[in-house]
């Protein structure tokens, strides 16, 4: 063997490694939540440059969710039938990650900014299909900590996000700070190829070379009515999420008269208490059942954001915002390990597309209803809203059948 053929053989040996492809893809992960985070703080001040009301500003959210929700269906079911690409998909994800960012940095007009935020919502969406499904397949049986630590990639991002950003807006305008950082994923992009080319070659090539097959697996996943009730829940609580999450800088700049700095200290604690919670929570469903873990975590985020509402001022906001990162960040990794424990790998992308699909378009409207009540009746009703659609996930869960061992398990 030649020595450029044994480099070859090394760098193919380091791409199929397990721990390789969930450090890579954790990291890729956390370059899309530090943007996006990175946005929730600049908010404040996208708002004040455009002279947005709050209903506007819930439509930039809604932008997002829109077009993640137009996409991730029929992306979902064609990602399945293109796994050998994924590696290419997942640069071009990246790449374009970064346009839509700039884009949003350039734009001189508010429309502008929505489309350049339809990009980023594409991108960001399309990303997640194959990077979750080849970990449900590599970690089948570890399932929810590897998309737990998957989550705690992007919780990273979360975290140094917020920090970052919050500090250097003393220093920047948002444009220019977003114009910089959308230069990292498209640089990346490339690395994104190099470390992911093989990632859908998993030795299965000819079984999923039967598009017949494969097709009909497709139509089998979405007649079963447990996944449908599975995403709706995820729906319902991603509604709840994005109208708390879309608000809560805006709640801290405007009504506490918070600095961005102290905003994003805030939203990074949010996100740091989800790092160290998300895996945890994550291993604990794998060995004791995932509605086990759900239910308590939805009735908890319920009660905590009412909390928030009642009680969200000084030391006892900066507690609540705490507690609540230990929950606001760990079910949706759960959720999704709920839906690929009920149908398999062979479909996992289609699966991950129909529960991206119904959490998205379910949630394009909340961000605009929140910013409705926030505008009209203030940041409680807002909060308010929030919670109760909290409640209303825990008790479509609760009689949900998922029983006390994971669907699906080979164990």
């Amino acid at each position: 063997m030649s020595e450029v053929e044994g480099h070859r053989d090394t760098h193919r040996s380091l791409r199929g490694r397990p721990s390789f492809i969930l450090g890579g893809l954790s990291s890729g992960h956390a370059i899309f939540h530090w943007f996006t985070q990175s946005f929730l703080v600049m908010l404040p001040e996208v708002k004040t440059t455009f002279g947005l009301s709050a209903v506007q500003v819930g439509a930039i959210n809604s932008m997002r969710e829109i077009m993640a929700g137009m996409v991730t269906l029929p992306g979902g079911v064609a990602a399945d039938f293109l796994r050998r690409s994924w590696g290419l998909i997942l640069a071009l994800c990246m790449g374009g990650f970064g346009v839509g960012w700039l884009l949003i940095g350039f734009a001189p007009i508010y429309p502008l900014l929505l489309v350049g935020m339809a990009v980023v919502s594409t991108a960001s969406s399309i990303w997640h299909l194959p990077a979750s499904a080849s970990l449900s397949h590599r970690f089948s049986h570890r399932r929810g900590a590897a998309l737990s630590i998957h989550s705690v990639g992007g919780s990273l991002g979360d975290v140094v996000g917020p920090l970052l950003t919050g500090a250097l807006l003393g220093f920047f305008t948002w444009q220019h700070l977003l114009s910089s950082y959308s230069v990292v994923p498209m640089l990346i992009a490339f690395a994104v190829f190099w470390a992911f080319r093989d990632i859908g070659r998993t030795g299965d090539e000819q079984d999923q070379n039967q598009f017949r097959d494969q097709l009909e697996l497709t139509r089998a996943v979405l007649r079963r009515p447990l996944l449908w009730g599975v995403t709706l829940v995820a729906g319902i609580r991603g509604m709840g999420y994005l109208a708390f999450v879309t608000f809560l800088p805006l709640y801290l700049r405007e009504s506490l008269d918070l600095s961005s700095f102290s905003v994003g200290v805030h939203i990074g604690l949010l996100v740091g208490v989800g790092v160290v919670s998300a895996p945890i929570l994550g291993h604990v469903s794998d060995r004791f059942g995932r509605k086990l873990v759900l239910l308590p975590s939805l009735v908890a985020l319920a009660a905590i954001s009412f909390s928030i509402a009642m009680f969200g001022e000084g030391m006892v906001l900066t507690l609540l915002i705490a507690l609540l990162g230990v929950f606001l960040y760990s079910d949706q990794p759960i959720l999704t390990a709920t839906a690929l424990d009920i149908v398999g790998d062979r479909v996992a992308t289609t699966t991950l597309g129909v529960l991206s699909f119904s959490r998205f378009v379910l949630s394009a409207a909340s961000p605009i209803i929140a910013g409705f009540l926030y505008q009209s009746e203030g940041v409680q009703a807002t909060f308010i809203y929030a919670s109760s659609l909290f409640v209303i996930a825990a008790l479509l869960l609760a009689f949900l059948p998922l029983g006390r061992k994971r669907v699906g398990s080979s164990r």
